[in-house]
Order: structure tokens, then sequence, then C-alpha cells
């Protein structure tokens, strides 16, 4: 989702849940992704995440952007459309994990814990170095719109 704030582009971006990103922010942030299920279509399983992992539906003109790969292999799909939300108010699905390790307790944690709108300059900051390719191209395709 991105928006236009007094004329500057915004970006929302999700910080994972769980003990293992708490402390974690630069690099840390990307955008509402997850898995393909089987047999779904990749702009169907963009929509069913973002729902997901903020509570919100994800509506508009969908921009397809160039797939990227992560460092650790995954390909990510991504479109972008316009939109608004308080980020304050986003309602994430949850996952369970043992935690601590090894000591047989499960812990619930949200997928995403928090959610927050920033410009490119911010953004480049905090998003997984991978995905900044997916800012700059919607930033260029809107431009050039």
């Amino acid at each position: 989702m991105y928006r236009l704030r007094e004329g500057l582009l915004e970006f929302l971006l999700v910080h994972p849940g769980g003990p293992f990103w708490k402390n974690k922010d630069a690099g840390a942030w990307t955008i509402p992704k997850g898995e393909l299920l089987p047999g779904e279509e990749p702009l169907a399983a963009a929509k069913r995440e973002f729902h997901e992992e903020l509570g919100l539906t994800p509506e508009g003109r969908f921009i397809e952007l160039t797939p990227i790969t992560q460092k650790g292999g995954k390909l990510v799909h991504a479109w972008a459309f316009e939109g608004d939300c308080d980020p304050s108010q986003i309602s994430s699905n949850s996952f369970t994990m043992e935690w601590p390790p090894h000591s047989g307790r499960i812990s619930t944690f949200p997928e995403v814990d928090r959610a927050v709108f920033f410009n490119l300059a911010e953004a480049r900051k905090k998003i997984n170095s991978a995905q900044v390719a997916l800012l700059e191209e919607l930033t260029e395709k809107l431009a050039s719109s």
C-alpha cells in the first residue's frame, strides 16, 4: 500500500512479530507478503496475505511489480495499490512456536507486530535490502504515469 501525503510518496511497511525480530529494525521491515497456497494465483495470495497480516482488505488498481529474489532464495511477487489506513489499528494473524527454545512452552506471537508509513528515504533504511527494488520501481512507475 502506498499513499501520497503532502505531496510525498509513502510506503506501508510491516515489522515481523516474534522474539527473533523483537530488537531488529533496520533491514527487518518488509512489505506484507507470504506463501502461495497450492493452486493459488500470486495476486490472490498477495491480497490474502495483506488481509491476514493487517486485517485490511486491499482494494483499488493493482500495479504489478517485477518479482525479486531475497537473500534466502525466496521469490517475492508484489503488487502495489494506493490506499490509506491508521497503522496503529492493524490486526494481524498469529503463529505459535516453542519459546524460549527447548523450554517445552508454546507461545503465540503476531505475524506482524506493527506497521508504519515511511517516505522513500526512510523505507530504504528499514526494508529488507532485496525489497528496495520494489520501492524504486513503484516510485518510477508513479512518476511516469
